[in-house]
């Protein structure tokens, strides 16, 4: 039986894409470069600032200007966090049916507390939450099993007993892992070249309502 229902952020819980592309589209500007259509950004976002610098200006980590773009990124990005995002459509009837039932649901994330927190906590979703879980809260990340795990001593629950719901790889890989039921979220930032159907969760979704079929 299913206790609680995680998501991951970017692009499960949350379509932060239009925060993030504007902030890359403001630093392509600053620097004299031309801006990139959201749908060539969409995809890339849930990979974060490494990923989308290196999108938009097309050189390596190891380049001299990579860093400073990147923190540029990332400042804009915290300045304006909630200015475009909204929760995906039926996210927050889902919430409220997971509440009624007295399910308890959390976010199990990459992105740093330092974003994470504040972010939830103006879409006016962190009172709600049991467990908020970022890429900095635990030594691992995802793919690495152990957020969940940490998610999971926070409700006091079981693995076996949790839904883990994400739109990238790792997110199903961390989740079999732990031993939970996975479900890949193709309404997410999923990449042209993905293949989603080969990485191995239990079902794949297309809209949020679609969650409550598992529980």
């Amino acid at each position: 039986m299913i206790k609680a229902v995680l998501f991951d952020l970017d692009g499960t819980f949350a379509d932060t894409a239009p925060d993030l592309a504007a902030a890359l589209n403001q630093v392509l500007s600053e620097e004299g470069k031309p801006t990139l259509p959201f749908e060539i950004i969409r995809p890339v976002v849930s990979h974060g600032g490494i990923a989308l610098i290196k999108l938009g200006f097309k050189f390596s980590e190891q380049h001299i200007e990579f860093e400073r773009l990147r923190l540029r990124l990332l400042e804009i990005y915290e300045n304006n966090i909630n200015t475009l995002t909204t929760v995906f459509d039926g996210i927050e009837t889902l919430l409220e049916t997971l509440e009624a039932k007295q399910i308890a649901w959390g976010i199990v994330t990459n992105k740093p507390g330092w974003l994470t927190d504040p972010l939830m906590e103006q879409m006016g979703y962190s009172s709600r939450a049991a467990t908020i879980v970022s890429g900095d809260t635990t030594e691992e990340r995802k793919p690495h099993p152990e957020p969940l795990f940490y998610a999971c001593r926070e409700i006091d629950i079981l693995p076996a007993e949790c839904l883990y719901v994400g739109d990238a790889e790792r997110d199903i890989i961390a989740g079999n892992a732990a031993g939970m039921v996975t479900l890949t979220a193709l309404f997410g930032y999923i990449e042209p070249n993905d293949t989603p159907e080969n990485w191995g969760a239990n079902a794949m979704i297309n809209h949020p309502k679609d969650i409550e079929k598992y529980l």
